[in-house]
């Protein structure tokens, strides 16, 4: 008796639907959530691959490194990467002792201020870029980043052209560049007087 009552009012049978709906809707969301792996350092504010010898696979090296783990794994950027030896050559940051003692906070410093450059806040593979034609973005500290692609796939942003594109590291796109991104005021501080 009751239950022919509840499907004759309208209103109890269309909440009886919609909450049959919700719980189907969370039925099939919870099968598909990927399963998160969460280890030993999860709770930990900067992230560190399993194995750190992945960065060096794909030529970020150290410094390129440093510039993703300072990026929240959360977000989708693209990264314009200096390679290590843009790092050398430009900035006169060396592994082996740029990044020891007092010269530590100094380089982390310079770094961040790189990765401010080059980092666009929205994801750019180098397939989003029409060959020959230029399109600008504004880096996250507003510089002005004009990024066009050569007919062999490679990008160049600001006359710096790219080693390799498309390195991707989790929601981040990497392109490890031949030189390293920054206006003129920043390139004038650190060239060698």
């Amino acid at each position: 008796m009751l239950r022919i009552l509840f499907l004759k009012n309208p209103i109890a049978f269309v909440l009886l639907v919609v909450s049959l709906c919700c719980l189907l809707v969370m039925f099939v969301t919870m099968l598909r959530l990927p399963e998160v792996s969460l280890g030993n350092k999860a709770a930990g504010y900067y992230r560190t691959p399993k194995n750190r010898l992945d960065f060096y696979h794909d030529g970020l090296g150290k410094f390129g490194d440093m510039m993703i783990e300072m990026l929240p794994e959360d977000l989708a950027f693209t990264v314009f990467v200096p390679s290590e030896k843009a790092f050398e050559r430009d900035l006169r940051l060396r592994v082996s002792d740029s990044l020891v003692g007092e010269k530590m906070n100094d380089t982390y410093a310079v770094v961040s201020r790189v990765l401010g450059f080059s980092a666009v806040p929205r994801t750019l593979s180098s397939a989003t870029i029409p060959v020959g034609e230029a399109v600008s973005y504004d880096s996250i500290s507003g510089f002005a980043l004009y990024i066009s692609k050569d007919v062999d796939g490679m990008l160049v942003v600001n006359r710096i052209r790219s080693d390799k594109v498309d390195i991707k590291k989790r929601k981040i796109v990497v392109h490890v560049m031949d030189g390293v991104i920054m206006d003129a005021e920043f390139e004038q501080s650190v060239q060698p007087e």
